[in-house]
């Protein structure tokens, strides 16, 4: 029995609840693992960074699995996928808000005036927080209410998606100085969804 047929003899209520629960609990396993290494001081000689790298990467990644949800759908033929991107999109969303609290916070302690300086020193500081603010409507229209409201609009404002990884690519590439084998690896993902969603794309 093929991987389709075995989704197919569940219910699908019954496989949202589970990965649904299975992405919380994904999801909380890198805040608590840095809650862990905070209290057993095991964030390692540059803490803030630690911190800042981490959230940011589980950002990427979460925006990265949200793209999978629609090829995957099509590859599986089980719709019922489709309602778990919501909830993959907005732990992106708060990752992406973690990451960019622990600049502000831990990094510069909301001193604004040396903010705005390392954002002159360093671009990839302005194309993060452009991310961040392009990820906002995405997370404030997901919801029932607001796909009713919105209608065909909602979909071409969610198509921001593919600016957001775009631009978050970016941020990550201009972040490292050396060793670029995590954003090779990113952005290898990331074309090979494009890929695989093109022709979903050039239908609409």
């Amino acid at each position: 029995m093929g991987l389709s047929q075995r989704l197919s003899a569940i219910s699908p209520k019954t496989c949202i609840r589970w990965l649904k629960a299975m992405i919380w609990l994904g999801a909380l396993v890198p805040v608590l693992r840095l809650v862990y290494l905070g209290v057993s001081d095991g964030l390692g000689a540059n803490p803030v960074e630690f911190i800042e790298r981490s959230t940011g990467t589980w950002a990427l990644v979460f925006l990265l699995v949200s793209l999978s949800i629609t090829p995957l759908r099509q590859l599986t033929q089980q719709a019922w996928l489709i309602a778990v991107r919501r909830l993959l999109g907005l732990w992106m969303f708060a990752y992406a808000c973690l990451h960019v609290t622990s600049y502000l916070w831990l990094d510069y302690q909301f001193d604004w005036a040396d903010i705005v300086k390392d954002i002159i020193k360093h671009p990839y500081v302005l194309v993060g927080a452009a991310t961040l603010l392009l990820t906002v409507p995405l997370a404030a229209t997901s919801n029932q209410q607001a796909i009713r409201m919105l209608k065909q609009r909602w979909k071409s404002l969610h198509k921001l998606v593919y600016v957001i990884a775009i631009l978050a690519l970016l941020h990550f590439w201009w972040l490292v100085k050396k060793d670029v084998t995590e954003p090779v690896i990113y952005s290898v993902v990331f074309a090979l969804l494009i890929v695989l969603r093109w022709p979903l794309l050039s239908k609409k």
